[in-house]
């Protein structure tokens, strides 16, 4: 069967949620109840987006993301306050890793992000997840630093890592 990547809607949303918590959940996410409840509420709202890939009617991943300021830091003065995208989730089902449907995802988020006149988008993760390092890296995101954020890294090194990718350079 062919896979096909289709935008949720409203509809998906309780599926996509429970899909995350049962796919995505390891030592590495940080996936906090409330947030990825309120996330839900914000794709619902249309204030974020979310791409499922889909073959049949079986779920294979999932990626969201949204507008933000919150990596201002990172970007260029001339661009400070500018809005960047975010990629906030990024779920392949674990019998279907391996085969670069994350990095398909993760194109599509940036190509969504990028037809919003976006000029950055941002992920992160901990820093040990080396499955999603390499996930980022095939899709061209570089890595920019890299802190303590015990509050969410609870294994390994308790560390974060922000990654970028520049669609239009200043």
């Amino acid at each position: 069967m062919t896979i096909r990547f289709i935008a949720a809607e409203r509809t998906h949303l309780s599926g996509l949620q429970a899909f995350i918590f049962e796919q995505g959940a390891n030592v590495w996410n940080w996936l906090p109840q409330d947030g990825i409840a309120a996330h839900m509420r914000d794709i619902a709202a249309k204030e974020a987006g979310a791409l499922l890939a889909m073959e049949g009617e079986q779920l294979l991943g999932a990626v969201t993301f949204c507008r933000t300021q919150d990596f201002a830091r990172y970007q260029s003065p001339l661009r400070r306050d500018a809005e960047h995208g975010y990629v906030c989730e990024v779920v392949v089902r674990r019998d279907q890793t391996g085969r670069g449907l994350g990095v398909q995802l993760l194109e599509r988020a940036v190509q969504g992000l990028q037809a919003q006149c976006l000029q950055e988008v941002y992920i992160d993760r901990h820093e040990e997840n080396l499955a999603s390092a390499g996930m980022m890296r095939r899709a061209g995101f570089e890595e920019l630093e890299t802190f303590a954020e015990p509050q969410r890294r609870l294994h390994g090194s308790g560390r974060t890592t922000v990654c970028r990718r520049l669609l239009i350079r200043d």
